[in-house]
């Protein structure tokens, strides 16, 4: 399996598990939206918490070029914790929602 194709796996799984992971916040469903042919991956909150609608993305992920992009993680564990886990070095993960300035401090790839 190419490097690509293995990441994508990855990225894959790990956002899957987070669909597993009940809310602790109304009825709020998590859902995957994997667009593999563009390489953007995300899991989105749909429903209803204390008669309030509740939508947003809890995590995007974008495969740009060789390099993964997280864009926004709303995890408490940390994306990339969890990607450095399941085999992807850190010189290959961006923290997008970073500034760039502030991510050569991060221990992660600047770009």
């Amino acid at each position: 399996m190419d490097t690509v194709n293995h990441y994508r796996h990855i990225i894959e799984q790990t956002l899957l598990e987070l669909t597993k992971i009940p809310s602790p916040v109304g009825e709020v469903l998590h859902e995957t939206v994997f667009d593999r042919q563009n390489d953007h991956y995300l899991v989105v909150n749909v429903g209803w918490g204390k008669q309030r609608r509740i939508y947003g993305a809890l995590a995007h992920i974008d495969l740009v070029g060789d390099k993964v992009w997280i864009q926004h993680d709303g995890t408490e564990e940390g994306l990339a914790n969890q990607l450095r886990e399941a085999g992807i070095p850190a010189e290959q993960i961006v923290l997008g929602y970073r500034i760039p300035e502030v991510r050569k401090h991060t221990g992660y790839a600047v770009a």
